[in-house]
């Protein structure tokens, strides 16, 4: 299955770590949505940044 992820929240202010997470992920601006394996990596990546995503499961 995959995970959905959609970028709700600023980046600006944000630790650069984070940033570079979302990045990582594709999320550059409010609204941006990708699509990502369920791994364990992803897992980690939602972790760290989930404060600012919505992840929801892919069809």
């Amino acid at each position: 299955m995959a995970k959905k992820i959609t970028l709700v929240k600023s980046l600006n202010g944000r630790l650069q770590k984070h940033k570079d997470t979302a990045a990582s992920l594709g999320l550059r601006k409010i609204g941006d949505t990708t699509v990502q394996p369920d791994n364990v990596q992803t897992a980690g990546k939602i972790a760290q940044i989930g404060y600012l995503c919505k992840v929801t499961e892919a069809e």
